[in-house]
């Protein structure tokens, strides 16, 4: 009889990943980093062996469709924004008073000279909708346990990764690391998440970090200050005349 119920506590893990498909894993850990709607103010923060820099920022999103991102500071930055309406992005440049249509080709490159890509902060390319998705194995990740999840991009897909391979905590569904591979199955980029905490009623990883996996001492800390979400917003508050005027 103990070794039955030691059996089925061995077994439960496993039992609750069966109820869960890999790719309902991917998008109930989307949906709980985004919500419907949501707001933030964050800093990032830029690392280099010889300087490190900072700047403050605004973000507002509304499902996986519409993202604009406002830089707050300092003051040579201020004013520049990012759009996303559906595959479409935008950066506005208040120094030349101009807008620049990103090209899909522009996605892998870096923002604001950043260690994320123009896919990373805006949300371009839907981990749920342009992957499949294959559960590879249960493993602990900074003392909680993670599903260790492959995300494979579909053919034809206009994403920047080849794949993505994902730890997703069994608790929260936040995603705690993540792996990004190009077409030549090479590293290129690994996202580290920390400092769980409640923010606007979710459970919000408070600090990311990214390491690119050829530049030893390059990192980019980005720190979320206040959150909220699930709110109502209009879908013409993501547009090219909002990014340009969009004031602190």
């Amino acid at each position: 009889m103990r070794f039955a119920i030691a059996l089925l506590f061995l077994l439960l893990p496993l039992l609750s990943v069966s109820a869960e498909t890999a790719t309902q894993i991917v998008d109930k850990s989307d949906r709980q980093m985004q919500g419907q709607s949501s707001y933030s103010v964050a800093t990032m923060r830029i690392v280099r062996p010889e300087w490190t820099r900072s700047m403050t920022m605004k973000s507002w999103t509304k499902g996986r469709d519409y993202s604009l991102v406002l830089v707050t500071s300092p003051a040579k930055d201020k004013g520049s924004a990012s759009l996303k309406r559906f595959r479409d992005m935008w950066n506005w440049i208040p120094a030349i008073e101009r807008v620049i249509k990103i090209a899909p080709s522009m996605l892998s490159q870096s923002w604001m000279g950043s260690d994320f890509t123009n896919d990373d902060l805006i949300n371009q390319s839907s981990i749920v909708v342009d992957y499949r998705h294959k559960l590879v194995k249960q493993e602990l990740f900074d003392g909680e346990m993670t599903y260790v999840i492959d995300a494979i991009a579909k053919p034809d897909s206009p994403v920047v990764w080849s794949r993505i391979r994902l730890w997703i905590s069994t608790r929260t569904y936040l995603q705690r690391q993540v792996k990004f591979f190009d077409e030549f199955e090479e590293l290129v980029n690994t996202m580290k998440t920390f400092d769980i905490r409640n923010m606007g009623g979710r459970m919000v990883a408070s600090r990311m970090e990214m390491y690119p996996a050829d530049k030893p001492g390059y990192k980019t800390e980005f720190v979320t200050h206040e959150a909220r979400f699930d709110f109502a917003i209009d879908t013409s508050f993501f547009s090219l005349s909002q990014m340009k005027s969009l004031r602190e």
